[in-house]
Order: C-alpha cells, then sequence, then structure tokens
C-alpha cells in the first residue's frame, strides 16, 4: 500500500483558508466552505479554521462557521476548545457567539472555565452561563 501524497495546490488552499480564518475574512472562508471545503478543517496541530477565527477574535467568521456545521467544542491537538481560546484572548463577541451555539465551558484541558479563572477572565462566563 503506497501512501497518498496530498494534491500541492490542495495544500496551498487549505493554507489560504487558515490565512484567512486568521485574519476574519468571512465572505472567503465561508464561500470555500459552501463549495465543499470541511467546516472543520484543521491544521497539523488540529487548530480548526473555526479554533482560528474564535482565538484571533472574528465573531462573524465564528458565527459563519458554526452555521456551516463547524464542531464549537473541538479541541485542537493541545486540548484546547475556540471557547478556550477566545476567553484567552479575552474576545467576549466570540465567547457570546461560541456559547449562544452550544460551546461546552467544561469541555477541553484547561477547560474555558479554568482557563477563565486562570486569566481572571470570570466574568465573559459568569454573564452567559449563569
Amino acid at each position: 500500500m503506497s501512501e497518498q501524497t496530498p494534491d500541492e495546490a490542495a495544500v496551498d488552499l487549505a493554507h489560504q483558508l487558515f490565512d484567512w480564518a486568521r485574519e476574519g475574512q468571512t465572505d472567503r472562508v465561508a464561500a470555500y466552505v459552501d463549495a465543499g471545503a470541511p467546516a472543520d478543517l484543521a491544521d497539523p496541530a488540529g487548530n480548526t479554521l473555526l479554533m482560528l477565527a474564535a482565538y484571533h477574535g472574528h465573531a462573524g467568521l465564528v458565527g459563519e462557521l458554526v452555521r456551516r456545521g463547524a464542531d464549537v467544542n473541538r479541541p485542537n491537538d493541545r486540548g484546547q476548545t475556540p471557547l478556550a481560546g477566545a476567553i484567552f484572548k479575552a474576545e467576549p463577541d466570540v465567547v457570546a457567539v461560541l456559547l449562544d451555539h452550544g460551546a461546552d465551558p467544561d469541555a477541553g484541558t484547561p477547560t474555558a472555565r479554568a482557563t477563565a479563572e486562570m486569566f481572571g477572565q470570570a466574568a465573559l462566563l459568569e454573564e452567559r452561563t449563569s
């Protein structure tokens, strides 16, 4: 059995999608997901498009990815969830979108709840989960 080598154009497109997710290029990322790119496309470290958008504070893109099926609780390879990343970066709009779409504050390692406590961001969760 031979190992398949990924198509170079597909790899380049994936890298571009990850960059656009970091930049908050909502229309571009959404168009590619609508055309068939996986909503949960992940980089080699397990960071999905949603994780990258959440971490970089792009609430609009987070919402569009979730509406297209992205998993709000999918951790990266280090066990971190998009919600924990948004809390770490103190992104209240992203936190709100994720919680509104069912993100679990007790998922991941460390959990979003523990992350909020560690970084003095408990108010981001308290307002939404109490």
